[in-house]
C-alpha cells in the first residue's frame, strides 16, 4: 500500500501567554491574507496584471517595516508566508475554473488558524513548540502518530467554541484490510439516511433536530443580549457549543459507519447527488443539511482510495428508483411522497429505496466488468472512483443483469463520458 498524507488533529490546552500569541497570529493571517488580496485584485482590475507569490512575499517584507503594519514582525513569519500561499493556490483555483474567485477573511466568520512549516516547529518524543513560544502545547494525545512519523506541516486553530486544535500533517502507510469480494450499492435519503442493496436501512440520526430546541433557547437568548457586552459574548460560545455539538457527534457517526461499509465491501456504488442545488428547496434544505450527504460521501472517498477499495459513481439522471430491478421496466413519474411502488409490467411491489441501492448496484457492477461510461468524475473523486457518466454524445448500451421477468431484461443506456 503506498504511503498517503494524512492529518492527525488533538485537543490542546494554551496558557495564557500562548492563546495571546496565537490569538496575535491569527489576526496577523488575516490581515496578510486581506491586504494580498486587494493588492492583487487592483493590479488585475486596473493593469490587467497577474500577480503571484514571489510579489506578495516581497509586498509583505515592505509592509513590515512600515509604522502602521511594524506589528506583523512581532509573530512568526511562517504563518504568514503560509497565507501568501495559501492565496495563490486559490487564484490557481479560480483561473482553473475550480472555485470563486477569493474572498476577504472575517474576524467573526473566517476559520482562526496559522499553519506552521518545519521551519517555524520543534517536534521531538511527543512534544511539539511553535516559533517564537517558549514553552511546548499542551496536547492531549489522544491516540498516538504514526511510527517514526515526523509532522511535515502543523495547524493550530481555535473554533468558534473556544476549543483548541493542533492538526500536524505526517506520511502514513494505512493499514490494509482484509481482502472480500462484497459489493453494495448505497442510497441515500432522509427517513433513513442510507439504504443498502441488502435490504439493510441504516437509521438518520437527525442530530440537529434532537438539539434543536436547546438551540433555538440559546439562540433567543443571544438575540436579547447588548451587542459588543460580555454577556453577548458568552451567549455566543453558548450557541457555539451547541452547534459544535451537534457537529462532532455528527461527524463521529460517519467515521464509524463509512468505516464499517469499507471494511466489508470491496465495491462501493453511491449515486453523484448534486447537494447544492437540492439545498435550495427550503422545505428540506435544513434535514439535508443535517444528514450531510456532502460529508460522507468524501469520507468514503479517501477511505476507499487508502484501503484499496474501489468507490462507483453513478449519475444522478439515471433511473435508479423508477427502474424496476425486477424485470427492468421504468416506471412514469414518481414524487418524492412515493415510498413504494408496483410495477405495471411485472407486478413486483417495491420499496422505494430499496430498490434504487439494488438498481445502483447493478448499474456499478456492469461499469467494473466492461468499463463503459467511465471517466473521473471530478478531482476529489478520480482517485479513488469511477463514475457512470452522462452527455449529449450516442449513448452505450450496458445491459444489466436482472431477474426474469415479463419485460425480461432491460438495457440502460449509461451516456459515454
Amino acid at each position: 500500500m503506498p504511503s498517503v498524507k494524512r492529518s492527525f488533529k488533538y485537543r490542546f490546552y494554551p496558557t495564557d501567554a500562548q492563546a495571546v500569541e496565537l490569538s496575535r497570529t491569527f489576526g496577523c493571517v488575516r490581515k496578510v491574507y486581506n491586504l494580498a488580496l486587494a493588492v492583487r485584485a487592483e493590479a488585475w482590475q486596473t493593469r490587467r496584471e497577474r500577480m503571484g507569490y514571489g510579489q506578495t512575499s516581497a509586498l509583505l517584507t515592505a509592509w513590515k517595516k512600515t509604522e502602521e503594519l511594524a506589528f506583523l514582525a512581532a509573530v512568526s513569519s511562517v504563518p504568514l508566508q503560509q497565507a501568501l500561499r495559501h492565496l495563490q493556490s486559490a487564484f490557481t483555483a479560480f483561473w482553473e475554473k475550480r472555485s470563486q474567485h477569493p474572498r476577504f477573511k472575517s474576524k467573526r466568520k473566517s476559520r482562526a488558524s496559522a499553519e506552521y512549516t518545519r521551519s517555524g516547529f520543534r517536534y521531538a518524543e511527543g512534544r511539539l513548540q511553535l516559533a517564537k513560544m517558549g514553552e511546548p502545547l499542551d496536547i492531549v494525545w489522544s491516540r498516538p502518530l504514526p511510527e517514526g512519523a515526523a509532522p511535515s506541516t502543523v495547524t493550530v486553530s481555535c473554533d468558534s467554541a473556544g476549543r483548541w486544535y493542533v492538526s500536524l500533517l505526517c506520511e502514513d502507510t494505512p493499514a490494509p484490510m482484509p481482502a472480500t469480494r462484497n459489493a453494495i450499492g448505497i442510497d441515500a435519503g432522509l427517513t433513513a439516511l442510507l439504504t443498502l442493496s441488502t435490504g439493510e436501512k441504516i437509521p438518520n440520526p437527525r442530530h440537529e433536530r434532537k438539539d434543536r430546541e436547546r438551540l433555538a433557547r440559546a439562540q433567543r437568548a443571544l438575540s436579547r443580549k447588548e451587542k459588543g457586552s460580555n454577556n453577548r459574548t458568552r451567549a455566543r460560545i453558548r450557541v457555539a457549543r451547541i452547534h459544535a455539538r451537534i457537529a462532532d457527534r455528527r461527524r463521529d457517526f460517519l467515521h464509524q459507519l463509512t468505516t464499517r461499509l469499507v471494511r466489508e465491501n470491496q465495491t462501493l456504488v453511491i449515486e453523484d447527488l448534486t447537494v447544492t442545488n437540492m439545498l435550495r428547496n427550503h422545505g428540506l434544505a435544513r434535514a439535508i443539511s443535517d444528514a450531510a450527504w456532502r460529508e460522507l460521501r468524501s469520507m468514503l472517498e479517501y477511505k476507499t482510495a487508502w484501503y484499496g477499495r474501489e468507490l462507483i459513481t453513478v449519475d444522478r439522471w439515471f433511473p435508479s428508483s423508477k427502474l424496476c430491478s425486477a424485470c427492468g421496466a421504468i416506471a412514469g413519474a414518481m414524487p418524492l411522497s412515493v415510498r413504494a411502488w408496483t410495477c405495471e409490467d411485472c407486478g413486483t411491489t417495491h420499496d422505494r429505496d430499496g430498490n434504487a441501492a439494488v438498481n445502483l448496484l447493478a448499474a456499478g457492477l456492469a461499469v467494473a466488468a466492461c468499463g463503459a461510461g467511465v471517466r473521473p468524475h471530478r478531482e476529489s473523486s478520480s482517485r479513488s472512483g469511477r463514475s457512470v457518466v452522462k452527455q449529449e454524445s450516442p449513448p452505450v448500451s450496458v445491459g444489466i443483469p436482472s431477474r426474469r421477468g415479463r419485460g425480461g431484461s432491460q438495457v440502460v443506456h449509461l451516456n459515454e463520458g
